[in-house]
């Protein structure tokens, strides 16, 4: 640092000085109080506490137990009833184990029950590892792209600095599954199965997302650097230097992701292009042993289009029912199609569900999973801890207001399998969905709420259109409000 350089430093922190001190003062004059907390008010604050022997013995159990533990309410210990009145069939739980891919598993799972239960299987499992392999490729694309695309604004931009936010992640939802099937097609697990860094995700994703994040700016750099020197051009000069540059960037974005097609073979193994496949009956005996690929696989055995069969609906109170949104780069691949969804009051959802599951069909579920969770029992009911008992305090925040101050929102995404409904009053009283955590999670690999906790907790549903009511499909023709990819509603399921 030279001398001139040391005297402007000294300038600049004495006028920011005098502008923090003229604030405080100003703030004194207006409140009376600089809005910190001053030895007067923080003696308001111990004043205000009162110990007496109640406190003392919850502080004393504090000291050594979780708050959780101590929450559980012993009246609500009780198992709840694990009877249903209608129950899609089912076979077999899955295990995502220590990775993210809870859409990817609950979109499978809902494909999976509808093979398991047309052809008799004795069970039966796609390959997560398959498609997860071509998801990670195709965002590293979508981040790319998206770089390129955003090349002329500032590195400030909200979208610009998003895209380096977030260049890649093992969450998702449906329209991910429904675009790389639809796409890629599917395989069994035995074709393409899981790896360590499959089941595992966490070193793969920041070895990944650190050589996109030093790609995305290589690109940056390269059309910097052009544009810098096609400015004294002339017009049609500069376009036909920038039409070159543009094109360097494509096949810099084609050589970057044959680098990360190569650290991904290494992670998860290469995607089989053809395998061969035995189909067993239901007592496990040889039917048919045929070679596929993996787009004449799910052909042949689910055939239906993904993309143009379901639809996304939304319970979000903070936003208007009855419209369409969309959610700007909120998708897996970067020619597929954004998140677009009808956001409807809870009531017409579980309408939905319920024709749904009465019909054995079971349907993509996402929710906030760890709001009154008890792991053990497997169950999901505000009833389950008393925090407002332990603390002293009330939490009386509605759906709404959660939302709107982030304490709730979408965080997993789970298998939409069955429901109970009262004989009397004809409404639901409890659900249950297939979880992704293994088999020994849970009520036997599964979770079971409470009406109440679904109107509470519940977001998202992605059920087929011949579930759907008329007018919400005639909703899906408007044009969409788009809402853009930073919205915190919006984060994909883990």
């Amino acid at each position: 640092m030279n001398f001139r350089q040391m005297i402007f430093g000294a300038a600049l922190c004495a006028a920011m000085a005098v502008s923090a001190d003229a604030v405080a003062q100003e703030q004194k004059r207006a409140g009376g109080e600089s809005g910190g907390i001053s030895a007067e008010m923080l003696g308001q604050i111990r004043n205000g506490y009162k110990g007496n022997a109640c406190d003392k013995a919850i502080r004393n159990a504090l000291a050594g137990t979780s708050i959780g533990v101590l929450a559980v309410n012993s009246e609500n210990a009780a198992m709840m009833d694990t009877h249903f009145s209608d129950r899609v069939r089912t076979k077999g739980i899955t295990d995502q184990k220590s990775s993210g891919r809870c859409w990817l598993f609950t979109g499978l799972n809902v494909l999976r029950a509808k093979m398991i239960d047309r052809y008799g299987l004795p069970s039966f499992e796609f390959s997560q590892n398959y498609l997860f392999f071509y998801d990670q490729l195709e965002k590293s694309n979508l981040f790319l792209q998206g770089v390129i695309d955003t090349r002329e604004l500032p590195f400030d931009d909200r979208t610009v600095d998003w895209l380096f936010s977030n260049p890649l992640s093992d969450g998702g939802q449906f329209t991910g599954v429904s675009n790389l099937i639809m796409k890629y097609g599917a395989v069994p697990s035995e074709a393409m199965p899981e790896t360590f860094s499959s089941n595992n995700t966490s070193q793969m994703a920041m070895l990944l997302k650190l050589k996109l994040r030093e790609d995305g700016l290589r690109l940056r750099h390269e059309w910097a650097g052009a544009s810098e020197k096609a400015a004294s051009l002339s017009s049609r000069k500069k376009a036909a230097a920038l039409e070159v540059a543009a094109g360097r960037l494509a096949q810099m974005k084609t050589d970057m992701l044959s680098e990360i097609y190569r650290m991904l073979v290494l992670c998860l193994g290469e995607p089989p292009v053809e395998f061969e496949w035995t189909r067993c009956d239901k007592d496990g005996r040889p039917v048919d042993t045929r070679k596929y690929t993996p787009a004449g696989f799910y052909d042949e055995y689910i055939g239906e289009n993904l993309e143009d069969n379901y639809v996304m609906i939304m319970n979000d109170p903070c936003r208007e029912y009855g419209k369409v949104y969309e959610i700007d780069y909120d998708r897996h691949v970067y020619d597929g199609h954004n998140w677009l969804y009808v956001n409807l009051p809870v009531e017409r959802i579980k309408e939905i569900a319920v024709a749904s599951i009465k019909d054995n069909t079971a349907m993509y579920f996402s929710c906030d999973v760890g709001k009154f969770l008890s792991k053990g029992k497997g169950t999901l009911d505000i009833a389950n801890f008393d925090y407002e008992s332990l603390m002293g305090v009330s939490f009386g925040m509605d759906k709404r207001e959660r939302v709107m101050t982030h304490a709730s929102g979408s965080s997993h995404a789970m298998t939409l399998i069955a429901v109970d409904i009262d004989k009397e009053s004809g409404r639901p009283v409890k659900w249950m969905v297939e979880n992704s955590w293994g088999a020994s999670a849970g009520y036997k690999g599964c979770l079971i709420m409470t009406d109440e906790w679904f109107d509470g907790y519940m977001f998202r549903l992605v059920a087929e259109k011949k579930y759907v009511p008329a007018d919400v499909l005639e909703m899906l023709k408007g044009t969409p409000e788009r809402l853009p990819a930073w919205d915190p509603m919006f984060l994909p399921e883990e």
